[in-house]
């Protein structure tokens, strides 16, 4: 793939030493923020969808070494890190990693509390597990199971259509249909995405339908899945997504998921500052094998 993700992973890794200019003599140090793609402790390296470098580099996918392997110790695929890049005439390289937990700003102090609570006693499928099978009612009111994507980059989050807050159900949606997007060649042969209900008694299939017509979504690639709670329970909870009635709305934890095609959790995104780019190009690499 000539104009592919991973092509120009490899151009900048072998560019990395060489971005700054040869008049500097001193190292120079930019902050960064992106997010993990892929973790290489024998190489010393890891790689991550970065924003943009004010004056200096553009938002994309890259490589970074570090010097430190104890730096990469707790980096997984989906983690949203801040990073110092440390650039001079010979080399560039990552220091002072540090890993972003999500935790809304917008929930209150005791509602964050409680939902750390409810999260706490759960056992969750973990990034390298199978990813247990289970059985829903998508957008047209079909059963559809996990397992018949068996062999597909499977995206799975959750939502509810009457939320109210732009940055929360709505952003993970959108998320997904600009990943629908940037691989609309790809959707129902590689890719599938799930996008389902924790507000199964209102999200009927109706419902759910007319939700998806917001990205004109094709339900033979992207599901909009109900079923009852009980089920909607069993599958949030696999992935540690927890959620409860607090009056008019429902309080939640967000998460975005993906599993490979050998059915087992890839990564999970927590919360909310991903970007859809930094998304699809984690999404980019699992199709691509690398």
């Amino acid at each position: 793939m000539g104009n592919s993700l991973s092509g120009r992973i490899g151009v900048c890794r072998r560019l990395a030493p060489f971005l700054i200019g040869v008049s500097l003599a001193a190292a120079t140090r930019y902050p960064v923020t992106g997010v993990v793609l892929k973790v290489d402790p024998p190489h010393r390296s890891f790689e991550a969808s970065c924003a943009a470098i004010p004056g200096y580099m553009e938002a994309m996918a890259m490589a970074y070494s570090v010097v430190d392997n104890r730096e990469l110790a707790d980096l997984k695929p989906g983690a949203y890190v801040d990073f110092t890049l440390v650039v001079d005439k010979k080399r560039s390289y990552a220091e002072r990693i540090r890993i972003h937990h999500y935790e809304s700003a917008e929930r209150e102090p005791m509602l964050a509390r409680r939902l750390k609570l409810l999260e706490a006693p759960h056992a969750t499928v973990q990034p390298g597990d199978a990813v247990p099978d289970f059985t829903l009612t998508d957008q047209t009111g079909r059963r559809v199971t996990l397992s018949q994507w068996a062999g597909k980059v499977v995206g799975v989050t959750f939502i509810y259509t009457s939320c109210p807050l732009p940055d929360y159900c709505f952003r993970l949606a959108n998320n997904f249909g600009q990943l629908n997007q940037r691989f609309a060649s790809r959707m129902g042969r590689d890719l599938v995405l799930l996008s389902i209900s924790f507000d199964p008694v209102h999200d009927q299939p109706a419902v759910l339908a007319k939700y998806a017509s917001t990205w004109k979504a094709d339900p033979e690639s992207w599901y909009f899945l109900t079923g009852p709670l009980d089920d909607v329970k069993a599958v949030s909870r696999q992935f540690g997504l927890n959620f409860w009635p607090d009056e008019a709305y429902l309080t939640h934890s967000l998460h975005t998921l993906v599993i490979d095609r050998r059915g087992r959790l890839a990564a999970d995104f927590e919360g909310n500052q991903f970007t859809a780019r930094q998304l699809g190009d984690y999404v980019e690499a699992l199709i691509s094998g690398r």
